[in-house]
């Protein structure tokens, strides 16, 4: 039993360990950007020994990649959880509403987010995690709208659901790199908002009656 609870306090240690890295590599990576970012500076903004690092990465990518991995899951989570509150129908301008509340709209993230971006199109490996994660994004979008299908119909500029959310991913990523440069978080979340709502109906906040 002692080795087992040892054990226990190990893996805890351990995860902790791993996440205070995280935390670190995500403030250093914003502040300086992935490529002009050392193991020595992750591990010193962390309080921990270039060991500590190697037991948990095994390079600084490694470590790159979980931190996108991270917070790639959770935007995608937060999409997934505010489109699940209605029932068949789709209010679109509830939906929006809950939609942009809920998003990480973080001008730290958008900025590792881009170096993660430019990392990726120069590597294959990177940028096949990369699209898995913006198809499994908008499939998540794709699939509320398919069940609002019946109920709801969208513009028919957009085409079938996985149109329309291929144009609220592509939205978003407008609207982010727009804050990147103005900086101005609450003006972001209102014009995504607008974006959003004019997108997925006639203009006027109301859908489109026109079956897809």
């Amino acid at each position: 039993m002692a080795v087992e609870g040892t054990t226990g306090r190990v893996t805890r240690r351990r995860v902790r360990t791993r996440a205070n890295l995280l935390d670190a590599a995500f403030s250093v990576f914003a502040a300086k950007g992935f490529g002009h970012v050392s193991i020595e500076e992750v591990c010193e903004a962390a309080g921990y020994s270039r060991g500590a690092f190697y037991s948990n990465f095994s390079s600084l990518d490694e470590l790159f990649f979980a931190l996108y991995q991270e917070r790639a899951d959770l935007i995608a989570e937060q999409v997934s959880g505010a489109l699940a509150l209605d029932g068949p129908g789709l209010d679109v301008p509830a939906a929006v509403d809950r939609v942009t509340d809920v998003l990480l709209l973080d001008r730290d993230w958008l900025l590792v987010k881009t170096d993660f971006l430019v990392h990726a199109a120069r590597d294959p490996d990177v940028a096949h995690s990369l699209l898995e994660h913006r198809a499994r994004l908008r499939q998540a979008i794709a699939d509320r709208l398919a069940r609002a299908r019946g109920h709801t119909a969208l513009p028919a500029v957009l085409g079938d659901t996985d149109g329309a959310a291929h144009a609220v991913v592509a939205a978003y990523d407008g609207v982010t790199t727009q804050l990147l440069l103005d900086r101005d978080t609450e003006h972001a979340r209102a014009w995504l908002k607008q974006l959003l709502t004019a997108l997925l109906t006639d203009g006027s906040g109301t859908p489109d009656h026109r079956q897809n």
